[in-house]
């Protein structure tokens, strides 16, 4: 079940997160439920399988901000490096996209449970 001690298990900066969301946990949760419903994971993924970097900038950028605000680093980290990657008009890298999709899935995890 998704809940404040999990995340902060996972590696999320919760209390940051928290602020974000005016100390709400409820807010925050409810947000970090919702973000795994953003059509811009698919994108990166996607991009990435077709080596579209204009494709893969766009969706590492907008991850960046959404994940950001929810301060969830593990997928924060690798997706922060995947935009400069792509900003300088590079293919990503495979180990980082890799770790951006191992962090999505233990999120989910957390939310299903």
């Amino acid at each position: 079940m998704l809940s404040i001690e999990a995340l902060k298990e996972y590696g999320a900066n919760t209390e940051a997160g928290l602020v974000r969301c005016m100390g709400s946990e409820a807010f925050y949760l409810r947000m970090v439920g919702m973000i795994l419903k953003d059509p811009a994971f698919d994108k990166l993924f996607a991009a990435v399988e077709n080596g579209d970097v204009k494709e893969g900038f766009e969706a590492a950028h907008a991850l960046k901000g959404s994940v950001g605000n929810l301060e969830l680093t593990p997928i924060l980290e690798p997706v922060c490096t995947l935009t400069e990657i792509f900003r300088a008009g590079n293919p990503a890298d495979p180990a980082l996209v890799e770790e951006v999709r191992t962090a999505f899935e233990r999120l989910k995890s957390l939310v299903e449970e």
